[in-house]
């Protein structure tokens, strides 16, 4: 599609056709449907009605332009820029899509609503839908689970998650939203919903659920994409719908998935993507041709997203789009928090509204909000706006967070370069920054000498910082310890040094304040078989193995005591401002070997075990030895074990042993 009258971006549209209602899309009541689009500088629109998602017979309807009652007595121009059409009855089930007269433009442009609820196979044509009629049994009192003292959340794509054979999962559910509802899938070991309430996760993010254009949602099982590739932002993706044809199917079954989480005691995270979309013919562009876009003074496309497009955060609609969407999910589905992709293309402005809507709808901090500080390449800005890069992490609400890649890169090496290793499998010259890490990357101020190099930001507390080692994107963790431990020799062998660097890793991240995340599988050695790229590969490249939980069943217990542990740490837990300064004592005592202490009393809601923590590292392949403050001290996470309670085993120089390549968490238990 092209039009030749595309419009030049200037703020008097915002101004002159503002609308803040909150009904664009299809509103659906038994006395009747109503229609409604922003499209400021058409001339004409025709709403097309058909009976279902493939037929091409329809009937026409002409829309109206809707005026502001009252503009003019307040100066304001009487132009909302809003079409709307009234029918009678409840149409739920209809199917229709537009076409679109822009001045100047002789020929109609068709395109689906950008505002819409559902759609047909493959999301071409939109779905009138009565959304209180695609509620599962129960979902009126769906709720989510209560705050757990910690939050540890794992990445989850939804065909990853049951697509295994050995899931337990019956076959039609494989792969689809219907997995996470079905139970008894322990047998000799359990998998899916029940492994993940055994681990002791308290939220599931999902990689993205919306409607999305990589794949043929009536294709084969065999296709496959994380799904990073928006098409319609409030229809969930068909394709893990047991039906991609009728598109109730999808929202009754994407909300079972979230109503099964919940009673498992899990929160929901969604992965959302307003940075761009799959293609810049979309039916944003399609409606108001040129406004959702960035472009250069020349004309052409800004790319920062290096998807083709980027969509124009900071002007008025698009936030107000963004804003709303996110509203309808956490609403409609009970959404309980958001991962922004490549939100460094988003703005600093936006983000911060998105925070106090979220807070003054559902209470403050209910829903999480976080992101990825970065952008793929520059993109230009409204004027007055600021992106919400790593930079500007001091500009974002408190209670917006952001992926620390530094703890990442520090931790196992840098992710875009697969040979360079971090401190766990060999780096060198890293303790200061592994201390740095501990404390959300807040402690500035320590002797040069312990603390070498800058931050890589300046957060206002650790509540804005996402502690982890993998996500989906680059090499698994064990892949990349592999890589940089064995040349990439073996990734589906288990090799013991792989194993301790990858509990060390663990135990490193568990033991660093701020939010802790993890991806799928990392708990078990999930390999990918050297694929650091994996967005398209084969479903059995990427699919959760659940055999390797019984193979890795040593790393699985080590992880899930590592979460119940954490859940026990209030001076790790603690998100507040002054955080920081519950560490103290941080000590390089050598190559690849530091410790600290932890400040861990609690607050007068929270029950205390141990008013002190000292913990150390060792990343060298040898043993090592540091000293121990003085004190009655329990060994609580070990090379072998997390969350256990051990007697502590000094050398004959009263020195605490420490093995290669792994750490120590002791908890004070008295004074001598």
């Amino acid at each position: 599609m092209t039009l030749q009258n595309k419009i030049t971006y200037h703020k008097e549209l915002d101004e002159r056709f503002r609308y803040d209602g909150s009904d664009l899309g299809v509103t659906c009541r038994e006395e009747g449907t109503i229609f409604k689009v922003w499209s400021p500088l058409a001339h004409r629109i025709t709403l097309r009605l058909f009976e279902d998602g493939e037929t091409q017979e329809c009937v026409s309807y002409e829309m109206t332009r809707l005026r502001s009652a009252g503009a003019e007595d307040f100066g304001a121009s009487a132009e909302t820029g809003v079409w709307q059409l009234c029918l009678p009855g409840n149409l739920h089930g209809k199917y229709y899509d537009y076409l679109v007269w822009q001045e100047g433009e002789e020929a109609p442009v068709r395109t689906a609503d950008p505002y819409a609820v559902g759609c047909n196979c493959n999301g071409r044509r939109s779905m009138v839908v009565d959304l209180s009629r695609t509620d599962p049994e129960g979902f009126g009192e769906d709720k989510a689970p209560a705050r757990s003292p910690e939050q540890i959340i794992y990445e989850l794509h939804v065909k990853d998650f049951s697509y295994d054979p050995e899931s337990g999962v019956p076959k039609e559910y494989r792969g689809k939203y219907k997995a996470f509802t079905v139970t008894g899938t322990n047998g000799s070991y359990p998998t899916c919903v029940e492994y993940l309430k055994k681990l002791g996760i308290t939220h599931v993010h999902l990689l993205p659920i919306f409607d999305y254009g990589a794949l043929d949602e009536a294709g084969s099982e065999g296709e496959y994409n994380w799904g990073y590739d928006p098409v319609n932002y409030n229809v969930p993706e068909g394709s893990y719908a047991t039906d991609p044809y009728d598109g109730t199917v999808r929202i009754r079954e994407c909300k079972e998935m979230v109503q099964a989480l919940h009673k498992a005691g899990i929160r929901v995270i969604m992965d959302v993507v307003y940075n761009h979309t799959y293609s810049s013919d979309s039916w944003l562009e399609r409606m108001v041709p040129g406004y959702y876009y960035r472009h250069w003074e020349d004309g052409s496309l800004s790319d920062g997203s290096a998807c083709g497009n980027d969509i124009a955060a900071g002007r008025l609609m698009v936030d107000n789009y963004i804003v709303q969407s996110i509203l309808f999910w956490a609403r409609e589905y009970h959404i309980d928090g958001f991962r922004f992709d490549l939100m460094g293309l988003l703005t600093v402005e936006l983000m911060n509204r998105i925070r106090r809507t979220l807070d003054e709808t559902f209470g403050p901090g209910e829903k999480i909000i976080y992101g990825e500080p970065w952008r793929a390449k520059e993109s230009p800005m409204e004027q007055g706006t600021l992106p919400p890069l790593k930079s500007n992490v001091g500009l974002l609400d408190e209670g917006i967070s952001i992926f620390s890649d530094d703890t990442r890169d520090v931790i196992k090496g840098d992710v875009f370069h697969g040979e360079v290793p971090g401190f766990v499998n060999g780096g060198k010259n890293l303790e200061g920054r592994v201390l740095q890490a501990v404390t959300g990357w807040r402690r500035k101020e320590q002797p040069e000498k312990i603390f070498a190099g800058s931050p890589g930001f300046a957060p206002r507390s650790c509540s804005q910082v996402i502690q982890y080692v993998s996500a989906h994107d680059n090499f698994t963790l064990w892949d990349k310890l592999v890589l940089t431990m064995h040349g990439g020799s073996g990734y589906n062998e288990k090799h013991p040094d792989v194993m301790a660097a990858n509990k060390l890793a663990a135990l490193v991240y568990f033991t660093c304040q701020g939010n802790l995340f993890m991806q799928a599988g990392e708990e078990f050695g999930r390999t990918k078989l050297g694929d650091g790229n994996s967005f398209r590969s084969r479903p059995e490249i990427n699919m959760l193995r659940w055999r390797q939980t019984r193979e890795f069943s040593e790393l699985v217990e080590y992880y899930s005591g590592l979460i119940r542990l954490r859940k026990r740490l209030p001076g790790l837990c603690d998100k507040s401002s002054s955080a920081a300064g519950r560490i103290f004592g941080e000590t390089v005592h050598g190559e690849g070997l530091v410790s600290f202490q932890v400040d861990n009393s609690a607050d007068s809601e929270r029950e205390e075990s141990w008013p002190r923590l000292f913990i150390t590292y060792n990343a060298l392949a040898s043993d090592a030895r540091v000293p121990l403050p003085e004190g009655k001290w329990v060994v609580l996470a070990d090379e072998e074990d997390a969350d256990c309670r051990k007697s502590v085993e000094l050398t004959p120089e009263g020195q605490l042993p420490v093995k290669g390549r792994s750490g120590l968490v002791l908890g004070l238990t008295g004074l001598v």
